[in-house]
């Protein structure tokens, strides 16, 4: 059993256990312990990372972390939305509804030249 660098969910590089597969095989149950007690463990197959086994604390940080993200995004999306919900932003679409093929295209030509 040697050490690999992984990242654990905290996003920190740590040193991982590693077991072959054939080791892991042969004895599952101390790759379930090294799992439990590390938080994670590396299966190797001809000396190359194939697999991870997680401790149920390491797999349930991971799930927390997917749920934060995607909440974080929520919060973004709903501040956005509400942004594009202003009188001035309602007459502006408004005035996009209304507005002659002309108008757009010219209001379309302005905005491609105007400087970035």
């Amino acid at each position: 059993m040697t050490a690999l660098h992984l990242r654990n969910p905290l996003g920190d590089n740590v040193d991982v256990p590693e077991f072959s597969a054939t080791e892991a095989k042969n004895s599952f149950g101390r790759v379930l312990d090294t799992a439990s007690s590390q938080g994670m463990v590396a299966i190797t197959k001809r000396d190359r990372t194939t697999a991870v086994v997680l401790s149920l604390d390491a797999y349930q940080a991971l799930l927390d972390a997917r749920d934060q993200a995607l909440g974080s995004l929520s919060h973004e999306f709903d501040a956005l939305l509400m942004q594009m919900q202003t009188p001035a932003s309602r007459q502006g679409m408004m005035a996009a509804f209304d507005a002659s093929p002309e108008a757009m295209g010219q209001a379309a030509l302005a905005a491609a030249q105007a400087p970035r």
